[in-house]
């Protein structure tokens, strides 16, 4: 009797061959560490982070919104940088540089699917990008919080590391600021504090 390949599951082989896929987000560092500063969380762990934070915090938003619908996209939002890498949130011209190469990984990722998942996980990953939904615009303001959050917990390490400074983060999260005012609020005190402590510049 033949072997069967690892890649063989029947009529679910497409799915699988796409969660196999994802196992590369793991390796995908990005620039803020986990609290305590051991090392560096990797896209797949800032997913599912940003996901359970819609979970937690869709309470206090002011608007509403389907938070499964946002959950999903938090989960899928940093699929493409399997291909494209994770580029620094403050680095406007390398941000604007990758959009196409990250408009190319949803292609090819989401295309590993059957076509109906591939269109549902596509439609979910540009309404993200598009930012104008109530769903895409919570989920996006949690995904410039969260970050935030960290760097008060390991005294700005990223921004630290990376010379930012306070200005930025004011100007990269005005939509946080005026789109969430309660939250906004808390963060903008302790952004001030972490620039009186020097953790920001």
């Amino acid at each position: 009797m033949s072997e069967v390949s690892v890649n063989d599951f029947g009529a679910m082989s497409d799915v699988v061959a796409f969660l196999m896929e994802l196992d590369k987000l793991k390796r995908v560092e990005r620039r803020t560490r986990l609290i305590g500063n051991s090392r560096h969380e990797n896209s797949a762990e800032h997913s599912w982070h940003l996901a359970v934070s819609a979970m937690s915090m869709a309470q206090y938003y002011d608007a509403q919104m389907d938070t499964a619908r946002a959950v999903q996209m938090a989960l899928l939002h940093d699929v493409v940088e399997i291909d494209a890498g994770d580029v620094l949130v403050y680095d406007l011209a390398a941000r604007e540089a990758i959009h196409q190469q990250e408009r190319a990984a949803a292609d090819r990722i989401f295309g590993l699917l059957p076509p109906a998942l591939a269109d549902n996980f596509r439609a979910l990953w540009d309404e993200y990008e598009n930012n104008e939904t109530a769903e895409a615009r919570f989920a996006n303001m949690l995904d410039r919080a969260l970050p935030i959050m960290l760097n008060l917990h390991n005294q700005g390490q990223s921004w630290i590391e990376n010379g930012i400074r306070l200005e930025q983060v004011l100007a990269r999260n005005a939509a946080l600021a005026e789109q969430w005012p309660s939250l906004w609020s808390h963060l903008h005190y302790h952004l001030e504090q972490a620039h009186k402590k020097g953790w920001l510049l």
